[in-house]
C-alpha cells in the first residue's frame, strides 16, 4: 500500500495503452538498474536501451538486465542507432538473431542518423514484425538542419504508413536533449501550432511523444492529459514524470 494513496489521482495499471512512459537507459549496470525498477518499475512501459551501448557491454549483462525488465512488465528494446548500423553494415539478419537471443522483445526501426528510403525503412518494419519483434518507428532526423527539411505533411505520410507497415508506437524525434529538433525550438519550447497540426491528422494513441524536459512534459500533460504517451524520459526523472501525471506537484495540481 502507498504512502497517502487517498490522496493521489488513479492511473491505468499495466499493460497500459495510454499514458505510455518510456525510459531511456544509457548503460546502467544490473544492480542499479534492478533497485530502481523495484521502487520505480510500476511506472516504466518501455525501456530503450539507448544508441549503440549494448555493443559495449557483456551480453551476460544485457541478457540479465533485459530479462529483469521483463520481470518488471517492461519492453525492453534496441534503440534505433543499432538498428541503423546494423543496416548500412549489411548486418540485419544477424542483427535479429543477436536481438532474440538477447531476449528483447522490440527493437527500434529509424533513419535520424543515416540515410534510408522510406520505403526501405517500411520494408525493414516489415521484416522486423514477421522475424517476431514489436517494432516502435522514429520518424525525424538527429541533425537539426536535415530535419528542417521534413515538411510536416511529410512527417505525417511517413507515420502513418510506419503504422500500417506494422509499427505498434511512432516516435516522434526530440533526442535526448529536446532542443532545436522536430517539435521544439532553440530553446526546448514545444512549437504547439506543429503539434496541433500532427495531432489533427494522426491517431493520437500511437504518439509517443519524445520530452526529456520536464517543461515539455508538462506541457503534454496540461495539454493532452495524464495519459499522454512520453519518451525519452531519464532514469532519475521516473518518479517526477509520475507525479506530474498524478498532479502531485505545482506544475499539474489541480490542472489535470
Amino acid at each position: 500500500m502507498k504512502s497517502f494513496e487517498f490522496l493521489s489521482k488513479k492511473r491505468e495499471e499495466k499493460p497500459r495503452n495510454k499514458g505510455i512512459t518510456m525510459v531511456l537507459d544509457k548503460g546502467l549496470g544490473l544492480e542499479t538498474a534492478e533497485s530502481l525498477m523495484n521502487i520505480s518499475g510500476e511506472y516504466v512501459d518501455y525501456m530503450k536501451f539507448g544508441w549503440g551501448t549494448s555493443i559495449v557491454h557483456e551480453q551476460n549483462i544485457i541478457k540479465a538486465k533485459v530479462e529483469m525488465y521483463k520481470n518488471h512488465q517492461i519492453t525492453p528494446y534496441t534503440g534505433g542507432t543499432l538498428f541503423e548500423l546494423a543496416y548500412i553494415n549489411d548486418k540485419l539478419d544477424e542483427f535479429f538473431s543477436e536481438a532474440h537471443d538477447l531476449g528483447f522483445p522490440a527493437i527500434e526501426i529509424s533513419d535520424g542518423s543515416t540515410s534510408i528510403s522510406h520505403d526501405k525503412k517500411v520494408e525493414c518494419i516489415e521484416m522486423a514484425n514477421e522475424s517476431g519483434f514489436e517494432v516502435l518507428s522514429e520518424v525525424g532526423k538527429k541533425d537539426p538542419a536535415l530535419d528542417k527539411e521534413l515538411t510536416l505533411d511529410e512527417r505525417i505520410e511517413y507515420m502513418q504508413e510506419e503504422l500500417d507497415a506494422g509499427s505498434s508506437l511512432i516516435i516522434v524525434e526530440a533526442r535526448e536533449g529536446g532542443k532545436n529538433i522536430g517539435i521544439f525550438d532553440e530553446s526546448g519550447k514545444a512549437k504547439e501550432d506543429e503539434i496541433d497540426y500532427i495531432l489533427d491528422n494522426f491517431r493520437p494513441e500511437k504518439i509517443l511523444w519524445e520530452a526529456p524536459n520536464k517543461d515539455q512534459q508538462v506541457f503534454f500533460i496540461l495539454k493532452l492529459g495524464n495519459d499522454v504517451n512520453l519518451g525519452n524520459v531519464s532514469t532519475e526523472d521516473i518518479t517526477s514524470l509520475e507525479t506530474l501525471r498524478r498532479g502531485l506537484r505545482g506544475d499539474t495540481l489541480g490542472k489535470i
